[in-house]
């Protein structure tokens, strides 16, 4: 599926299933919250933090995968919302990550 399609399929589920958008600044709360489930389980999986039981640990990459869809479904509802096509706003921040650190991460010393 490319981000053009993700797009639309949110949008058509988001006006079938889903009734409406939740307003922008609902939808960035949501966002934020949904970002912070990747983080909390980011700090258990790969951090020190550790989980409260062995049965959280058991699905815990199943549901970092399921966290991340969710940050990715709000993200794309906030782009339909401000009329944002993430496919050309993406190839726009490459080019703009390309000229600006064309040979900054290659004279890191900490990459090497």
């Amino acid at each position: 599926m490319t981000i053009q399609e993700a797009q639309k399929i949110v949008d058509n589920w988001i006006t079938t299933i889903g009734v409406r958008y939740y307003n922008e600044l609902t939808n960035t709360a949501i966002l934020t919250e949904e970002v912070g489930e990747v983080a909390r389980l980011m700090a258990r999986i790969y951090g020190e933090q550790s989980f409260k039981t062995k049965e959280q640990e058991i699905n815990s990459k199943n549901d970092l995968a399921d966290e991340m869809a969710d940050v990715l479904f709000v993200l794309i509802c906030l782009a339909n919302q401000t009329g944002i096509d993430l496919t050309t706003a993406l190839k726009n921040n490459l080019n703009k990550k390309t000229k600006r650190d064309k040979n900054r991460h290659a004279n890191n010393q900490k990459l090497k």
